[in-house]
């Protein structure tokens, strides 16, 4: 990732890709910007994590494939910067979490807002009681990038050379190729809402605003119930995950949260609601609250301090070398993916899905229970 390059404590030494222009492409990119040949290029990620020079990996692939690799490059003692959504299924997520435990890795997810000032003051002031007692959080987002099509299919075509398709899907079922399901980059990305590598935007961008909501709930308090009261799936095409959608959740401590992509009052952002005023944060940082003093409140010694890292790359370096827990840790990764992932299950379901965070499953609930993990292709497992 090349927001890595500009640390100097750090030099970026593999990149590796199924396809092969794009591989070699940012390996010249990187060997250009440190003036010499550095970098190699792999196809296999098994190739890279067998080198014994590797302190950490970066993985910045479909979501499908997080656990996968996460995992793997754990077991083989690198340390690991992970892109949000953590995991696919909740499933995937627990054993990261424990695998980061078993094998004494440090692991960052990609919940930039963590390491924000304006969100962590936002929820600073939300933990210490400023606004009352917390009561609601509505969160709000986009559901969808501009110019994707659902209800659209598009037509099959060859393989182009040097691009290892088996291995791009890994995990996910055999499928027919086009250009669109396996664009990157400057392209519309339609994996991105592809149930076999996604669960859309309902994880991929309301996990970033979710966590924050739980972050100002408080992380440990856990969800008891998710309602998706209504949701829009398309029935054909190749977009096949929520692009609309209306949920409710329900948290231990009697604190509820909207999460939705239309109908909400507050669609940028996150807007904490207590007893005495709220305080709102839309989705570029920007803060708001009534009463309006509120955000001149100074948090005093002896007040709940929340995690506070300048910058979220940078923090993952650090803790890298004191070892301490990042900013969005495994279970902070975990937490918020799980919620959405809850949301996505009681979406496709129609129904509400009641939650016991200890067991980490859905009450008196098979066919929730399914969905919680999803096979995956041989010889893959995470």
């Amino acid at each position: 990732r090349t927001a890595f390059l500009a640390e100097k404590d750090v030099r970026i030494v593999a990149v590796c890709d199924p396809v092969v222009s794009r591989r070699q492409a940012f390996r010249d990119h990187i060997n250009q910007a440190y003036d010499g040949s550095v970098c190699a290029d792999y196809r296999d990620f098994r190739d890279l994590l067998a080198r014994a020079d590797l302190d950490a990996v970066c993985i910045g692939t479909p979501d499908h494939w997080h656990a996968i690799l996460a995992i793997a490059a754990m077991r083989a003692g690198k340390d690991v910067y992970v892109e949000k959504p953590l995991t696919r299924t909740v499933a995937e997520g627990r054993r990261v979490v424990e695998a980061a435990a078993t094998y004494g890795r440090i692991l960052q997810t990609g919940l930039q807002r963590r390491s924000m000032t304006a969100y962590r003051h936002a929820c600073e002031l939300v933990r210490n009681g400023r606004i009352g007692q917390l009561t609601r959080v509505e969160v709000g987002i986009l559901s969808i990038n501009a110019g994707v099509q659902a209800g659209r299919d598009f037509p099959t075509t060859p393989v182009p050379e040097g691009f290892d398709y088996d291995l791009w899907l890994g995990p996910a079922p055999v499928a027919p190729f086009s250009p669109e399901r396996v664009a990157r980059g400057n392209e519309i990305c339609y994996w991105y809402y592809v149930d076999d590598y996604t669960a859309g935007f309902i994880t991929g961008n309301g996990v970033h605003f979710v966590d924050i909501g739980q972050w100002g709930i408080g992380d440990h308090v856990a969800p008891v119930q998710v309602h998706t009261r209504s949701a829009d799936i398309p029935a054909r095409g190749l977009v096949d995950t929520p692009i609309a959608w209306q949920t409710e959740i329900v948290y231990e401590n009697g604190v509820t949260m909207s999460y939705a992509s239309e109908g909400n009052p507050h669609p940028d952002g996150i807007r904490f609601i207590g007893t005495e005023g709220w305080i709102h944060v839309n989705g570029a940082g920007g803060l708001t609250a009534d009463p309006a003093d509120v955000l001149k409140s100074v948090i005093g010694p002896g007040e709940i301090r929340l995690y506070a890292a300048a910058e979220h790359h940078r923090n993952f370096l650090d803790c890298i070398k004191t070892r301490q827990p990042t900013t969005a840790c495994p279970d902070v990764g975990h937490h918020a993916t799980t919620t959405c992932n809850l949301a996505e299950i009681s979406a496709r379901l129609g129904r509400s899905v009641t939650w016991d965070a200890q067991a980490e499953r859905c009450v008196h609930d098979d066919e929730a229970n399914r969905m919680l993990e999803r096979a995956m292709r041989s010889p893959w497992q995470a």
